[in-house]
């Protein structure tokens, strides 16, 4: 079988296949290899089996983890040892006029190591966007110029996203239609997709929409706006990053011991979430997802530990970043409260990824006429708002019905004056309901694909009929370490106490003697692990 590979999967070489290079036909580009679960023949000394034959031997094909050895994420050694120390160094040896433009030129080299052309595909963006902003705050210039220099500007950048983040997903499917209907399918380009480049675009959009609504200042130099766009703390995994809630900061900012020290706290408690929770609940859910037909308790086991996963991995970039930034005297808001002790999908979205959904409803939902026009337009404004969401985490059609998952049960409850239909249970349940929810609504984020998505469905249901393989997996997933950290895992989604607001206190010795073995262990499990997964390649 032959198809065409994935954008960013097995890239591994330069990028000219991103610049309009035709790629070979359609037919002629091997398929990745597989991942497959059990002890079986290395690939290279196995026949590749067909989809059918492999889904009856129970196996099913996995992406591989785009996490190439040469990247640079705040979970490598390159970046602990080497590049935070040194640019650390760098940067407070600097008078503070200088600060900004080493803040650019060490983001450049951050995002630059994945692959260079990255770095100049957000130079040649981060220009466009200064000159439009002057173009748009010129003096003088009339309400229409205005507002085509604001379309203008809009319509490049997310016709740039649009192009790397979009156009195989658009391509494949309308090749997918084709085929349908027996009409010549047309050859399609191999997009690589930047890293980060759905948060550098929402980060400069807010600036240029923020400007033309009056609620920022210009940039006063070309080295502010592009310290803002390319802040490497925030460039690859978020929080989306608002420039007028940075525009005091980034003229003026107070770096202080006390500041320093509640970053790097922060940073460790991110980093620890990272390594010692998101990886080993990760390898629970890949085995899970993997596997044909699991038994149904082991399906859920694989879901609840893809929630504790995706919870742990990006709310600990999340820290990390906040870390980050403090060290460098910024400040930025939580980006996620508790998300799991939500009593509702309306309470959900109000602690989960705070800085997009906040974004979301400010630009978009309110774009659309927010709840100004009618009921009946204020649910179709929040379906369309969570699918668009949903398609922002990537180009797959599970995200499109995890989006609209969200937007139906959002808009329900919205008609019930923003209660859930189990609003009068007691607490407890509250919270276990919308968690059960959330943990559908994960099995369309994490699936490969939508009929993966609904096997799972029926293997979690007990309407599967489980392999006879499926028992082999409790022996991999049910081990006494990974039970461990699944019962520190649940122990910590639902208590209160949010890492963001322990580390804003004052850092005293008795925290650094907590901190100090944390992130010793940590940097130990770091060297071990051989699973280190970057979940963001697609965003």
């Amino acid at each position: 079988m032959h198809r065409l590979q994935r954008p960013g999967y097995q890239h591994s070489g330069p990028s000219a296949v991103a610049w309009g290079i035709q790629c070979p036909p359609y037919e002629s580009v091997v398929e990745p290899p597989a991942v497959e679960v059990g002890a079986l023949p290395p690939r290279r000394h196995a026949p590749r089996r067909s989809p059918a034959r492999r889904r009856r031997d129970g196996l099913r094909d996995r992406p591989l983890t785009p996490f190439p050895a040469e990247v640079m994420v705040f979970t490598t050694q390159i970046f602990v040892f080497y590049f935070l120390p040194v640019f650390l160094l760098v940067y407070y040896n600097l008078p503070f006029r200088w600060r900004n433009a080493w803040i650019t030129v060490g983001s450049y080299v951050f995002y630059g190591w994945w692959e260079p052309w990255f770095a100049g595909l957000m130079l040649f963006t981060t220009v466009m966007d200064f000159i439009w902003g002057r173009v748009i705050t010129r003096p003088g210039a009339t309400r229409l110029q205005r507002r085509g220099a604001v379309l203008a500007c809009v319509v490049a950048n997310l016709g740039i996203l649009g192009f790397f983040k979009y156009y195989m997903f658009a391509a494949e499917t309308l090749n997918a239609m084709l085929a349908s209907v027996g009409a010549r399918q047309f050859q399609v380009l191999q997009v690589v997709l930047p890293i980060g480049i759905s948060f550098y675009t929402f980060h400069s959009l807010t600036y240029i929409l923020d400007l033309y609504r009056g609620h920022a200042t210009p940039a006063k130099s070309f080295s502010v706006f592009s310290a803002f766009v390319a802040l490497f703390p925030v460039l690859v995994a978020g929080p989306i990053i608002r420039y007028k809630t940075l525009t005091a900061q980034l003229h003026e900012r107070e770096h202080t011991v006390s500041r320093f020290a509640s970053g790097v706290a922060l940073f460790i408690i991110g980093f620890a979430k990272k390594i010692l929770l998101a990886n080993p609940c990760g390898h629970v859910a890949d085995t899970v997802f993997a596997a044909a037909q699991p038994h149904a308790i082991d399906a859920w086991v694989g879901v609840v530990a893809y929630a504790f996963q995706i919870y742990f991995d990006f709310c600990g970039y999340s820290d990390m970043a906040v870390g980050l930034a403090r060290m460098l005297g910024f400040e930025f808001l939580k980006n996620f409260d508790a998300p799991y002790r939500s009593e509702s999908i309306t309470d959900l979205w109000r602690r989960w990824h705070i800085s997009l959904s906040s974004v979301l409803r400010d630009y978009l939902y309110i774009a659309l006429g927010g709840n100004r026009k009618g009921e009946t337009r204020t649910y179709f404004n929040l379906a369309v708002v969570m699918v668009l969401g949903g398609l922002w985490h990537g180009a797959k059609w599970n995200f499109v019905l995890w989006g609209a998952f969200h937007g139906l049960l959002l808009a329900f409850e919205r008609w019930r004056h923003r209660r859930s239909v189990y609003a009068a249970c007691p607490r407890p349940f509250r919270i276990g309901f919308t968690f059960v929810l959330m943990l559908l609504s994960w099995v369309l984020f994490r699936a490969d694909t939508l009929t993966d998505a609904l096997e799972l469905y029926r293997a979690m249901f007990g309407l599967g009929s489980p392999h006879e393989v499926a028992a082999l997996m409790a022996a991999s997933i049910y081990t006494p370490y990974r039970l461990i950290i699944l019962a520190i895992g649940t122990m910590l989604v639902f208590q209160p106490l949010q890492a963001h607001d322990w580390a804003s206190a004052p850092v005293t010795w008795g925290r650094i003697a907590l901190l100090l073995p944390l992130f010793a262990f940590s940097l130990m499990a770091m060297f071990s692990q051989d699973f280190n997964p970057f979940l963001y390649f697609q965003f």
